[in-house]
């Protein structure tokens, strides 16, 4: 698409002149008054010519300016894309940070009465050890939701953007780049499942 097009300049003010005056001609001298006649209407007829030109030159000066505004509409509309997909990624990065809380809470709270349970403290720590799995449990379902509706969301918008690109409505110069906020929540899902399966078996790399 064309995107370096010069802003278009206003028509100069047109003065005019004050439209010609009837003119007195000797009724009694018919070829002489007919002549005059003529050159009168003549003169109305260039008159008329100026003001046509001058607004045939503010209806291009009136299109040229919707056209600016179309382009910059387009612009905005294209931005407007960019702008949702960061609001996505945020809130991705809210999703994250409850299934960081769940997920870690819950696993602390495993680990507080595992260790208060070897430390013969406490004679049974299952209340405990269910509620910890329970936090991770929901901590990872909350992750997984996350993640499959930003998936989703992201792939309808793309599509929206794509078909609105073809159809000439946006300019959709800049790139959705790899969405960095994404590989941390897959990241945390895989610790996640890592936590979840050293809980439950009492083995694994947090067992």
């Amino acid at each position: 698409m064309e995107t370096n097009k010069a802003k278009p300049k206003r028509p100069e003010h047109l003065a005019l002149k004050a439209v010609p005056a009837i003119p007195q001609v000797d009724q009694s001298k018919s070829d002489m008054a007919s002549t005059i006649y003529s050159h009168y209407r003549s003169g109305l007829s260039n008159f008329r010519t100026t003001l046509s030109e001058h607004r045939t030159s503010l209806s291009e000066y009136r299109t040229d300016l919707s056209s600016e505004r179309t382009e910059m509409s387009m612009r905005r509309t294209g931005m407007s894309f960019q702008r949702t997909r960061m609001s996505a990624e945020r809130t991705l990065m809210s999703v994250i940070r409850t299934s960081l809380s769940l997920i870690s809470f819950g696993f602390t709270i495993y680990q507080l009465f595992e260790k208060l349970h070897t430390a013969g403290t406490l004679a049974n720590p299952n209340a405990g050890h269910n509620f910890g799995i329970t936090l991770v449990l929901m901590g990872i379902g909350m992750l997984i939701v996350g993640i499959i509706y930003h998936l989703q969301f992201m792939l309808g918008l793309r599509h929206e953007r794509t078909e609105m690109y073809n159809d000439g409505l946006i300019y959709a110069q800049s790139r959705f780049p790899t969405s960095m906020t994404l590989i941390v929540a897959l990241l945390l899902l895989l610790f996640g499942l890592v936590a979840i399966f050293s809980m439950i078996s009492g083995s694994g790399p947090l067992g």
